[in-house]
């Protein structure tokens, strides 16, 4: 019986791992705890630029002690340099630092929905890089979440608290630059390697690419307010080392316009995160476009499953 136990564990878990959905929900979800994570750093006077750093970090420091455990190592080459430097930059330290310097100002929930816009820049970058291109279904479904986006954005943020346009337009930024890490993550994928030491190699990439530019501008003085949230910072580089080590095997199951859905979840995670947790208030338009954009992903989840 404890045998039977144990095969039934690993198959769910290669169940897990090989499911577009799964891969999705989960992805997403961790990617939702980012926002809620940030807001309370930020808001504890952790610079944006220093806790982006805390997530490279901290997820490709676990990924590398988990790589090293297997008894595997990072084969390093020039072109997985560049493609470790490439995605730090667009993927990772550029998002990272556009989504915590907004959050203080839009909330967590609402720089959440800013990536409820990546399937659609990304689909419009596939569609022209010819990478690969959904059926007619998937692109109804994310038209439906575009439109579910659009009524969300023109909301400009919490309540009785509307932003200014300038970090508005920060915060679509964002989708701009997750949807070019989305297709050049599938176009530059090296081949014979993995998704944790793609992971690895990216994060830690990262986060050279992030204490250079924290070291000139703020000095080491700027990791000082971590030590009033240790707690958080525990939370977070736990979460984002898992989100990552289902992220890459997603790029792989889904293709990059999937992938891109993993903005819907952690829009929904960041949004009920806000409002529960963080005593945030948003408009029903805002909510009704959450809604809208859930539908969207119904539609596209389906269309996933069937033939393009």
């Amino acid at each position: 019986m404890l045998a039977k136990g144990r095969t039934t564990g690993l198959d769910q878990k290669k169940i897990l791992w090989d499911s577009a959905l799964g891969l999705l929900i989960v992805t997403g979800g961790l990617l939702g705890l980012t926002l809620p994570f940030g807001k309370l750093a930020t808001a504890a006077g952790v610079p944006a630029m220093v806790w982006a750093f805390v997530i490279s970090f901290g997820a490709g420091g676990v990924l590398l002690c988990v790589l090293l455990a297997r008894g595997q190592r990072i084969r390093l080459s020039a072109h997985k340099l560049r493609y470790f430097f490439v995605t730090a930059a667009v993927s990772y330290a550029v998002p990272n630092l556009l989504m915590f310097s907004a959050i203080p100002h839009l909330g967590a929930g609402y720089t959440g929905i800013m990536f409820t816009l990546s399937p659609v820049i990304t689909l419009v970058f596939s569609i022209l890089l010819r990478v690969r291109r959904p059926n007619l279904l998937g692109i109804i479904g994310i038209a439906v979440g575009f439109v579910g986006a659009v009524m969300v954005a023109v909301t400009r943020g919490e309540a009785g608290q509307p932003a200014d346009l300038f970090w508005v337009v920060m915060g679509l930024l964002i989708p701009v630059s997750l949807a070019a890490g989305n297709i050049y993550r599938t176009v530059d994928w090296p081949q014979d390697t993995g998704p944790i030491e793609l992971a690895v190699g990216s994060h830690l990439a990262a986060a050279t690419l992030l204490l250079a530019g924290i070291l000139a501008l703020f000095g080491v003085r700027a990791f000082v307010p971590l030590g009033g949230v240790p707690l958080v910072v525990v939370g977070q580089v736990a979460s984002a080392a898992a989100m990552f080590a289902f992220f890459f095997r997603l790029q792989a199951v889904g293709g990059p316009v999937y992938l891109s859905q993993i903005g819907y979840v952690a829009a929904a995670v960041g949004l009920f995160a806000g409002t529960i947790f963080l005593g945030e208030h948003y408009r029903l338009l805002t909510w009704a476009g959450a809604v809208i954009i859930t539908i969207g992903v119904v539609i596209t989840t389906r269309a996933q499953s069937q033939k393009a």
